[in-house]
This record gives C-alpha cells, structure tokens and sequence, in this order.
C-alpha cells in the first residue's frame, strides 16, 4: 500500500492544528502559517514524517518488538484496538493507569490476579466459590477488563509506545520517557515535539486524519513480520 499523497492528507483535514493562543512553539518548524487564527500544518513535512516514522515501526515490528498502541480518545479507540488485533500488539483505549510502565512490579502483579480471575470464569473453578462471591469476582473482572484488557498479555515494560493525543494522554508520554521507552505517534500544533522519538505532525482531533495515519501505520506494520516468522518460512 503506498503512503497517502499529500492532497488524501488534505482532503483528511490533517493540516488543522489548533488555535494560535494555545499552539506549541516548538512546533513552529512544522507549520505552514495561520488561517482564521487556526494553525495551519505543512502538508509535505506530514506526508514525509510520515514514511519516516512508519519505517522506524516497521523496523521494531519485523524485529519482534512489543509496542503499546495508547489512546482514551473517543473517535480512534476502534482503530487502535483494530490496529491492537491486527498486529497481535497491546493497546490502551479505556483508561491509562498510573504506574503502568513506572511501577511495573505492582502491575505485574495486578496483571496476574486479572489472568487467574478471568481463567477461574472460562474454566468454571469460580464455581466453587458462593453466589454472592462469584457476583463479586465478576464486578472485579468487569472492572479489570475496562482497565487491563489491552495490556493483559504484555510480559514486560513495552519497547515503543505509539500516542495518538500526546497531550490528552500526556501521563503515559511521561511515564514512557522517564523510563527511556522512545515515543511515536501524532503531534498536533499544541503537542511537544521534543517527546517523541519519531512523529507526524498532524491533525489529531478530526476522525479521517487519524484514521488515514493510524491506516497508514497499521498496513505499514501489518506487512513487517518479525524476523523468526520469516526464518521459519
């Protein structure tokens, strides 16, 4: 699949940042001018980002690597967790929970209880326990699965993480670059370019431009299988 052009870009909205009072001056270089007090992003440094970030994932994918897909932002979260199935990766959609890469050693054990409850459910072992305790267990496993579902089979920290609102999202970007995990995603006029590893500059609030980046990304990684797979082939 090739990159979109840049007029499918324009035709996505994807040059519509947000209003010049509330933009990030780092973003400066990205940015073609103003309209109507709307900052306008520049189309050629969004379809180029584009194939440069999608490479460096292209390159993690093909090597194995884990990388957490994390947006709580309405319009993409079935994107995302498309993307999440379709690349067997981990995804947050509903909530980010604090610590989740910070404090690791209490997640993984959270992580665990969630795996035990939700096994006791498919084998019927819950069974065993009272009525009024499997009523219980079953709100503490609705209440996991709205938290952890996504992550439930990540064994470790990921190696990359991928924002689609750096700034609505802004824990998880700080908890990954506090320990060192590079970030890449969308960066919209209000967002810090300096927090991502590799991004583009783009639209991250109208549903078709991050769809056509998340599409993008997916069918990108989607054809980077990782290397053991191709070994065995």
């Amino acid at each position: 699949m090739p990159y979109p052009a840049e007029q499918e870009l324009l035709a996505a909205a994807c040059h519509v940042g947000h209003p010049r009072e509330k933009w990030n001056p780092k973003m400066a270089p990205y940015l073609y001018g103003t309209r109507k007090g709307i900052h306008i992003i520049d189309l050629t440094k969004t379809a180029a980002h584009l194939q440069t970030m999608c490479e460096e994932l292209k390159g993690l994918q093909a090597a194995g690597k884990t990388i957490l897909f994390v947006s709580t932002k309405q319009q993409s979260i079935p994107l995302v967790e498309k993307i999440g199935q379709r690349l067997s990766q981990p995804v947050v959609t509903k909530k980010w929970i604090p610590g989740l890469l910070t404090n690791w050693a209490t997640l993984k054990k959270r992580l665990q209880y969630y795996k035990d409850l939700r096994h006791g459910f498919a084998t019927g072992e819950v069974e065993k326990y009272t009525k009024k305790e499997q009523t219980q267990m079953r709100k503490k496993l609705a209440k996991l699965d709205m938290a952890l579902a996504g992550v439930g089979d990540m064994a470790g920290p990921p190696d990359a993480m991928f924002i689609v609102d750096a700034v609505r999202d802004n824990v998880a970007v700080k908890e990954a670059r506090k320990i060192s995990i590079p970030v890449y995603g969308i960066c919209d006029s209000n967002a810090d370019p300096d927090d991502f590893a590799a991004f583009v500059p783009c639209n991250d609030d109208a549903t078709k431009s991050v769809e056509i980046v998340l599409t993008t990304v997916e069918n990108m990684l989607a054809d980077a299988r990782p290397a053991k797979q191709d070994d065995a082939a």
